[in-house]
């Protein structure tokens, strides 16, 4: 058994305890809030604020924001225990893995980063995408559908009360973001949507931030993506090929993070992200049966 503990509980984190419950190699010994208010959560599992109140974890599942995640990963590294996260900043995760990776080697442990399903499980779908076509180009096309990491940034921002992104396909790669957001009464919706669209996770994409008094009518956890990729092998031309989902975000999300916890205890220290982890160790059950299903 997987001794366990989920780090932030919110949409994410509720997934992984769900997918966590599910699987029979895991044991949840707890669950590590980072913020004060959710101290009181209705569950069994024991609830604290800090890690070390916990004993022999050897998988910290961290469902926090992106940007927190840098500075959470290096901790618990450093404290001996091996760590699995979903972070979604793409220019930063070669840096972030750089990173961890010498902390992880320092501390004897493990990490495996960006281990959601874009970036995650989508990426191994690319990678095999170009082993079949290695010459062409891959088209990624999110949604429609609510990115959580994106709806995350914008309530991040001082004076958004509440906030949805929509991420809408226009093809070939390319995005429309539309921000729903719900104010706090003093706030000024244009200074906030001028923020709102020069952040990182807006400022590369065509955004539209629109005001809406109650966002919780507006929700909807769905999401998807369409990737393709117009190719050659060896000298044949034309080679199509196509990979589509529709899926509930976090309930995704979740169970792709846990499949990484599977993971990571098999790992030589160091920090990697899911296209360097062999998929035989993110499934549960022993080799010869895997084989003797799956090939």
């Amino acid at each position: 058994m997987i001794r366990t503990v989920i780090v932030g509980f919110g949409n994410i984190g509720e997934s992984v305890l769900e997918a966590l419950l599910e699987s029979p190699d895991f044991s949840v010994v707890g669950i590590v809030v980072t913020n004060s208010h959710l101290l009181n959560i209705k569950t069994d599992l024991p609830v604290a604020d800090d890690i070390n109140k916990f004993e022999n974890v050897q998988v910290a599942i961290l469902c926090t924001p992106s940007r927190m995640i840098p500075l959470l990963a290096e901790s618990i590294l450093s404290k001996g225990i091996n760590t699995v996260d979903a972070y979604d900043m793409h220019s930063g995760i070669y840096e972030l893995r750089e990173k961890l990776d010498k902390i992880a080697k320092e501390n004897n442990t493990a990490s495996i980063t960006a281990a959601g399903w874009d970036p995650g499980t989508d990426s191994a779908v690319r990678a095999l995408m170009e082993i079949m076509a290695p010459k062409g180009i891959t088209y990624t096309d999110f949604g429609p559908g609510m990115s959580m990491g994106h709806s995350v940034a914008a309530k991040a921002i001082k004076g958004v009360k509440n906030a949805l992104s929509m991420t809408i396909p226009l093809g070939t790669g390319l995005h429309r973001r539309i921000i729903y957001v719900e104010l706090n009464d003093d706030s000024d919706f244009f200074s906030l949507s001028k923020l709102i669209k020069e952040d990182d996770y807006f400022a590369h994409d065509e955004t539209h931030v629109i005001q809406v008094s109650d966002i919780k009518a507006l929700e909807d956890k769905g999401h998807g993506v369409n990737i393709s990729r117009k190719g050659v092998s060896g000298i044949t031309h034309n080679q199509n090929i196509k990979f589509a989902m529709s899926i509930n975000n976090p309930a995704l999300t979740g169970q792709v993070l846990v499949s990484c916890a599977r993971a990571v205890v098999k790992q030589a220290p160091g920090c990697y992200t899911m296209i360097e982890i062999p998929l035989i160790d993110m499934i549960p059950g022993d080799r010869e049966s895997i084989i003797r299903r799956l090939v």
